[in-house]
């Protein structure tokens, strides 16, 4: 499950890496995103911003409405539900990301672990998007098996995608872009600091 990333890169560099028309306009972000929090997403072909995490809106002990919460990682396996079905089979994203954090040790102490790729200063994420009434364009990372460093700290991954499979993920049949929802082969970088893991940001998340 990843509830913070980075993506350190300035947007000139993330729309030539991906290729993609740049429509960030004068928009800031910060090097670190955290659920609820806008970020960049290459969809249909342009870098854009969205926040992260489609909304889900639970009501309270009167009935009433809460505040949503934003859902920021959707697992393969319920790619298939009804809150991700849609997206996932025509709203397919990439996830600009240089680096995600996974938290590790004791409650209250907590602390960051940062994931990489040693191949690559920047890779794409697969991600689901579409439209919501509460944020406008939201985004989800679509989330998979750990395996290797991953797996130290963590049942679940983001689904990395190869430079070679990014259009396969954005413009193919679901039944191909689901056979990309697989734990990564390639090598990881893990990188345990002495970083407290900030709640207060990413308290809110859901994962579906």
């Amino acid at each position: 499950m990843c509830n913070l990333y980075r993506m350190t890169k300035n947007k000139d560099e993330v729309a030539q890496w991906f290729d993609a028309i740049d429509e960030l306009g004068g928009a800031n972000f910060g090097a670190e995103v955290f659920p609820g929090y806008p970020g960049a997403v290459v969809a249909e072909g342009r870098l854009a911003q969205m926040i992260w995490g489609f909304p889900l809106v639970l009501k309270g002990k009167n009935g009433q409405p809460l505040k949503p919460r934003p859902v920021n990682n959707a697992r393969t396996d319920k790619l298939d539900s009804f809150f991700w079905r849609y997206s996932f089979e025509e709203r397919r994203c990439l996830i600009p990301v240089t680096a995600w954090a996974e938290a590790e040790g004791p409650k209250g102490g907590k602390t960051r672990t940062w994931l990489s790729r040693p191949d690559a200063e920047l890779f794409a994420v697969a991600g689901v998007w579409r439209d919501s009434e509460e944020w406008g364009r939201c985004y989800s990372m679509v989330m998979t098996d750990a395996c290797g460093a991953a797996a130290e700290c963590h049942t679940r991954m983001p689904v990395l995608l190869r430079e070679s499979d990014r259009r396969l993920w954005t413009q193919g049949s679901p039944e191909e872009a689901f056979a990309l929802c697989r734990p990564w082969e390639g090598d990881l970088v893990l990188d345990r600091t002495a970083e407290p893991w900030a709640g207060g940001a990413s308290a809110a998340n859901r994962l579906l």
